[in-house]
Parts: C-alpha cells; sequence; structure tokens
C-alpha cells in the first residue's frame, strides 16, 4: 500500500513544523558548540525539504537531490545539528516504501558521503562518529526496507483474498444456475409429461386426464416457489430459504405423477451440500424417468453408511406410447455426475434389465458420536 497523493500536502505540513520546533530546541541546547543562531536564510533552507515533498511523485530523484542540497547548506552554514536530517530522512522512506530501492539507496550512498565529508572538513575525523552515521543511515534504510516487506505482504493478502472472494461468487453464481436447472428441468418436463397425458386421455378418460391437470397446477406452482426461492439468495440482504433437501422427498415423490416407492435404510445427519445433491440426483432421475419411460414404476433408495450415502433410482420401462414423452436437453445425467464429482463421489447410470438405473455414491464425514 502507498501514500496517497492527497495525504502529500498534509505530509509536507507536518514536516515543516517538525523542522521548525526542532530546530528551535536544537539551537537552544547546542549552544555550547556555538552553532549559528536561526536566521531567515536557515528557516528558508529549513522549508525547502517540505516543499519538495509536494513534488516527489513526478521528480522522484530532484526532490531527494533538492533536500539534501539543502540539509548540506544548512550544515554548511553552521547551524544547528538534527532539524534539515528529517526531510531527507521522509523522502528516502517513501522512495523505499514506493518500490524505488536503487534510487533509495543511491541517495542514501550519497547522503553517507555528503555527511562523512562535512565532518571531514570541519576537522572531526573520529573514526567512531564516521561509523556511526554510517550504523545510523543503514539501519533507517533497513527500517523503511522492513515497513516496505509488511505492506506489500498485506497487499498480496488482500490480493489474494479479493480473488478469493470472486472465486467463491462464481462458484456461488455456477450453484445457482445449476439449481434454477435442475428445478426448471424437472418441473417443466413434469408440466409436459402430464400436459401430453391430459391431452391424450381428455376425451377418453376424462377422471386421469383431471388429475393430470392438478398435477400440473401443483408443479407450476412449486416451480414458482423453488425458482423465488433460489433467486433470493441472489438478492443482497433478502431472506434466504431454505434449499431443497432430503426431508422433502416424500412430497417430490407424490408430485412425480408416476408410481414410486421410497425406502430409506438407516438415519444420521447430512452435510447441507450432501442432502442438497441427493435430493437433485433423485429429482433428476424421476424427471428422466417421467420423460424417457412413462408409465413406469420407479423405486427409490437411499442407504445411509457410515462413509457414504448411497442414492438408487431404478425404473422398469416405459409402459405407455413413447409420444407422451419427448428428448430432452441431454444434460441430465452430466449434471448429476458433476454434482456427485464436486462432492468426492461417483455416479453410474445406464440400463439395467428393461427399465434405467442410476446409482450414485456421495462420501460422508465421519459422524460425531456426541
Amino acid at each position: 500500500m502507498r501514500w496517497k497523493s492527497g495525504f502529500d500536502p498534509y505530509l509536507a505540513l507536518i514536516v515543516a513544523v517538525a523542522q521548525l520546533v526542532i530546530a528551535q530546541g536544537a539551537t537552544w541546547g547546542q549552544q555550547r558548540l556555538l552553532r549559528e543562531p536561526l536566521d531567515p536564510y536557515a528557516y528558508a533552507l529549513l522549508l525547502v525539504g517540505p516543499l519538495t515533498i509536494l513534488f516527489r511523485r513526478r521528480f522522484p530523484l530532484l526532490t531527494v537531490s533538492v533536500a539534501l542540497a539543502a540539509m548540506d547548506l544548512f550544515l554548511i552554514g553552521g547551524y544547528a545539528y538534527g532539524p534539515a536530517f528529517l526531510s531527507p530522512g521522509v523522502l528516502l522512506f517513501l522512495l523505499v516504501t514506493g518500490g524505488r530501492r536503487l534510487m533509495a539507496w543511491t541517495m542514501a550512498t550519497m547522503t553517507v558521503a555528503s555527511l562523512l565529508s562535512y565532518a571531514w572538513w570541519v576537522g572531526n575525523r573520529d573514526l567512531f562518529h564516521s561509523v556511526a552515521i554510517l550504523a545510523f543511515i543503514l539501519l533507517f534504510m533497513v527500517v523503511a526496507e522492513l515497513v516496505r516487506i509488511v505492506r506489500e505482504r498485506q497487499a498480496e493478502r488482500e490480493r489474494v483474498a479479493e480473488e478469493e472472494a470472486r472465486r467463491q461468487a462464481s462458484e456461488e453464481r455456477l450453484t445457482m444456475a445449476q439449481e434454477l436447472h435442475d428445478v426448471l428441468a424437472h418441473n417443466i418436463s413434469l408440466i409436459h409429461v402430464q400436459a401430453s397425458t391430459a391431452l391424450h386421455l381428455i376425451d377418453a378418460n376424462p377422471e386421469q386426464a383431471r388429475s393430470a391437470l392438478a398435477t400440473i397446477k401443483t408443479a407450476s406452482k412449486e416451480v414458482l416457489g423453488e425458482m423465488r426461492s433460489v433467486l433470493n439468495v441472489l438478492r443482497e440482504g433478502a431472506p434466504r430459504s431454505p434449499t431443497a433437501g432430503l426431508d422433502r422427498l416424500d412430497d417430490l415423490v407424490q408430485r412425480s405423477g408416476m408410481e414410486v416407492s421410497l425406502r430409506r435404510v438407516g438415519s444420521r445427519p447430512l452435510p447441507p451440500q450432501v442432502e442438497r445433491a441427493a435430493y437433485r440426483i433423485v429429482q433428476e432421475s424421476l424427471t428422466n424417468a417421467a420423460r424417457h419411460a412413462p408409465g413406469s414404476r420407479v423405486s427409490v433408495r437411499l442407504e445411509y453408511g457410515a462413509e457414504e450415502l448411497a442414492i438408487v433410482v431404478a425404473d422398469t420401462g416405459a409402459t405407455k406410447p413413447a409420444v407422451l414423452s419427448e428428448e430432452g436437453s441431454g444434460n441430465g445425467i452430466p449434471g448429476m455426475r458433476e454434482r456427485a464429482s464436486a462432492l468426492g463421489g461417483t455416479l453410474v447410470a445406464g440400463p439395467s434389465g428393461g427399465g434405467f438405473q442410476v446409482e450414485a455414491r456421495l462420501p460422508l464425514p465421519e459422524e460425531n458420536p456426541t
């Protein structure tokens, strides 16, 4: 993360005030060193550094050079040590954290050279003093590098988090699309089959035709309700209705318009994603049976094991004229297989005897004894 450009004027003002205040204290504290008192020329040099901060983005190298020149002139003028160091330090720090590391380290080397040159010029050739200057600037640059690394890592974490959020949003949209497909495919296919039955029998068997129309009414109401439930999830702040689960399996069987036997072997709590996938697999299997094997008897078996949920949906084959069914989109079995694979399970579908069978196995987590 970098400093925003709108903060530069405030930073320049803060540095200017700090340098002026520090200069007053340093001048008073260094009277015994016979440093020159502050005059208009000294104040002007103290303001040059903060002013360069305003132009650091357009002229990074020039602004640091000007700030260093103002510092050198302040020292050469015999004024107090300390206050003029602040502006070059801030600019070097901003260069490092802004990613201009080569330029920053080059200018830091120039700073060391200028300070050591001034010390030798005034006759201070103490080796300890020179090492102290070098160590201080090196420590300052290392701290700036550490701040840069921390910010870059934070920015990387934020970027990864944003990408993960986008990925999850994309997966949620894909899940919603799959839910809508399953809801529409099942109910529209059921409506189609029952409408075909009603048209076929409306003259010969009005009672059976009336039953088919009643099923159409129920299915159309159900599809509207499920679509509303799925679409509500997409609306921010909308109430989230419960998704399709195995507790609604009996109602699904009753609305299928076929002779369906449902059997459950065992019982245990299931994760929501497994329960939703199991419901949709049964729903799609019944849809395929109604579309391709009208009049058949269908058996649905759910076996709750310790490690997996086994789902078997089998029909006995068509017993009514095929005119009541039409070819579907061809996405039913691949969609069921994708649901099973997404959970680490398997799904096998194919002819069985005179009919068709779908067998899915969905892995389950280890059951909590509590």
